[in-house]
């Protein structure tokens, strides 16, 4: 029996469901919240930016390289990897399905250890995360047996 598992994810939730076979749907394993990635970009800093002195009598400010917000993303696509990575070591899965927002599928694959990226069987650029397991089962019907 191969198991598949299911993330659904956008930047700041995400759900992992289970496939275990057909005619046994879905089930829901675990749910990722990540609040700091719906705060807005002037709340995830402490102050505002550094300042320094130009050539002459200019100022310039620092700029950091990656926005807060993408910052933020970036550690939860990190976190959701090393679930995903977890469960492979495990044997807890033989298949996985990505649905991700557009976005934030680039951050999760970038993550991703080569081994996990090789049990990637579909991968999809949706935001399935506010949807019921009974619609997201329609969604995904012809790539999992249910």
């Amino acid at each position: 029996m191969s198991i598949t598992w299911i993330l659904v994810a956008n930047a700041s939730a995400a759900n992992l469901y289970a496939n275990y076979g057909p005619k046994k749907g879905l089930k829901k394993l675990k749910e990722f919240e990540h609040t700091a990635s719906r705060n807005k970009g002037l709340n995830l800093v402490s102050d505002r930016p550094g300042r320094f002195n130009g050539h002459g009598n200019n100022h310039g400010s620092f700029m950091p390289a990656t926005e807060p917000k993408q910052n933020e993303a970036q550690h939860f696509a990190l976190e959701l990897a090393k679930e995903l990575d977890q469960g492979r070591t495990a044997n807890s899965y033989q298949r996985l399905i990505l649905v991700a927002s557009a976005p934030f599928i680039g951050l999760i694959n970038s993550n991703l250890d080569g081994h996990v990226k090789a049990l990637v069987s579909d991968s999809f650029e949706k935001d399935y995360t506010k949807e019921s397991e009974k619609q997201l089962t329609k969604y995904l019907e012809g790539c999992i047996y249910l």
